[in-house]
């Protein structure tokens, strides 16, 4: 309520005792939508600082104000020098004028995301100067226009039926939910209006609390049993929101946003290690899968073809078993696959345990931040922390402009698209035929690129490293082993009117890696 009529009503009288013979000695921005205006006399100085940012708007009044050496800039010229006549409210508006010896108006227009700062010369009916030039409507605002006058009679409020917000639609928030809560929206007719001149009564005394919403702080005009902050002095009132709003409000809505993005990777940390760990517990646990690709082998004759399942007899354990099968897979080429999965086995498990080991320590770097941002009761403290750990860094690194992320792995540079728009983007215009192209088979992934340098062959430990990264910038990123196609650019291309990232590939390779991200990742 700290822009509201009810408010304003009261702060503008103490303002102009605090203010009216002061002159203006400068008015200046050196913050996006936040103006300044010192004033001084001979006994005492006051500045007005008004914060009209989108997100946070709050007026304060310091005594003292420190103007910035740099990235500060001058403002509405025609104020320094003149001196402050009176501060007006506008009747029934949430917004108020402060008069000049020049004639000069300079109206503050309070309307939460829309605020502005007009100034009008004099005798002009509209604003020569706007504070936030974006508001374009605002130039066409006339100052007398700015006063509203509202009948708060009982015949009006009866026509009305009772109804608060068009009966007086300078309530706003808390008094609207003041009057739900004790039953205005169903009581009579009587009762609404008793409850009406009860509110009134409320507002027109001079009492103010900051209470606490959620991570908002909020200024108001009634009783409140959770007052953070209470007064009888609207300027004072002011600072103190100000200071909650502007200083206290922004820190913990900063804090809590490390906190979601650290409780998020916890989460999904956790997840991977169970999965994990059911995992590998699974593949140390069953046979060997060449027992079963044996047996398929040995009973070739009994396998009806495309069936899912079949009772072959296990002459490992000696028993009757039940043998899955894919139907969109011959049994011989099955038999393959499990040799091949045989075979990688060993490599598998250390593949889960070295994952599983990096894992663990991102999740006890992410429980260890926590608790430290959990601790952190200051601004300082928490941007000192931000910069200590180049969070901020690792921010600019994700957001960065190009349409791929950039590794390296023994000098050869590795583009991987971050979406199926950019993989067009990165194939159209960073890719050359001799670069290589690799991509997961038969899924949804990032387009890896690996650039080709003049007259060098690529390693095969450099191939391996981009198909483990087009692994795990794919559906496949949880599997152990997945398969990635390989293939020079020049066998790739984009079908015209085909979907984004979609590709034609005349010629390909195809290689079996374990999906492995950035080493540096978390």
């Amino acid at each position: 309520m700290h822009f509201n009529y009810h408010f304003l009503r009261f702060l503008c009288p103490q303002l102009e005792k605090q203010l009216r013979g002061k002159s203006i000695v400068e008015c200046f921005s050196q913050n996006k939508d936040e103006l300044v205006i010192g004033c001084v006399d001979d006994s005492s100085q006051l500045y007005i600082r008004a914060n009209l940012l989108p997100v946070v708007s709050a007026l304060s009044f310091p005594e003292d104000f420190k103007r910035s050496k740099k990235n500060t800039i001058s403002l509405f010229p025609q104020l320094p020098g003149n001196s402050i006549e009176e501060i007006q409210v506008f009747s029934n508006e949430r917004a108020f004028w402060i008069g000049l010896d020049s004639g000069i108006k300079l109206v503050f227009k309070l309307h939460g995301t829309r605020s502005n700062i007009l100034l009008y010369e004099s005798g002009s009916k509209l604003p020569a100067l706007l504070f936030r030039n974006e508001l374009r409507d605002d130039k066409n605002t006339q100052f007398d226009t700015l006063h509203v006058d509202l009948d708060l009679g009982y015949e009006r409020f009866e026509t009305l039926e009772g109804n608060a917000s068009k009966f007086i639609p300078t309530l706003g928030k808390i008094p609207r939910a003041w009057l739900k809560q004790r039953g205005y929206i169903e009581g009579s007719l009587e009762k609404k209006w008793n409850l009406i001149n009860e509110l009134f009564e409320l507002l027109d005394t001079p009492h103010y609390s900051i209470v606490k919403e959620g991570v908002n702080f909020n200024l108001s005009l009634l009783p409140e049993e959770k007052a953070i902050f209470d007064t009888a002095d609207p300027i004072q009132a002011c600072n103190e929101l100000f200071r909650y709003k502007v200083v206290v409000q922004a820190f913990e809505k900063e804090k809590n946003q490390w906190l979601k993005i650290f409780e998020e990777k916890k989460k999904r940390t956790k997840a991977y290690i169970a999965k994990t760990k059911e995992k590998l517990q699974e593949i140390k646990e069953g046979g060997a899968p060449s027992q079963v690709a044996d047996i398929i082998m040995a009973n070739l004759h009994l396998i009806p073809t495309g069936t899912k399942d079949v009772t072959l007899f296990n002459f490992y354990t000696q028993k009757e078993e039940l043998i899955k099968l894919k139907p969109n897979q011959t049994p011989q080429k099955y038999a393959e696959s499990l040799y091949r999965k045989s075979k990688n086995r060993k490599k598998e498990i250390e593949h889960l345990e070295e994952n599983l080991e990096q894992k663990q320590i991102q999740l006890n770097q992410s429980l260890s931040w926590i608790e430290k941002i959990n601790n952190i009761s200051h601004f300082r403290e928490l941007k000192d922390f931000v910069k200590t750990n180049r969070l901020v860094g690792q921010q600019k690194e994700k957001e960065e402009q190009v349409p791929f992320k950039r590794f390296e792995e023994e000098g050869f540079e590795i583009l991987v698209g971050k979406s199926a728009k950019a993989n067009d983007e990165l194939l159209r215009h960073f890719v050359w035929k001799d670069d290589l192209w690799l991509h997961a088979k038969d899924v949804s992934g990032s387009h890896v690129i690996l650039k080709y340098r003049s007259d060098i062959n690529f390693p095969k430990t450099v191939i391996e490293r981009a198909a483990e990264l087009a692994a795990y910038y794919s559906k496949h990123k949880n599997e152990s082993l997945a398969p990635v196609i390989c293939t020079p650019a020049k066998f790739v291309r984009k079908v015209k009117g085909s979907a984004p990232g979609a590709v034609m590939v005349d010629k390909e390779s195809v290689l079996m890696v374990s999906p492995k991200g950035p080493k540096n990742s978390i």
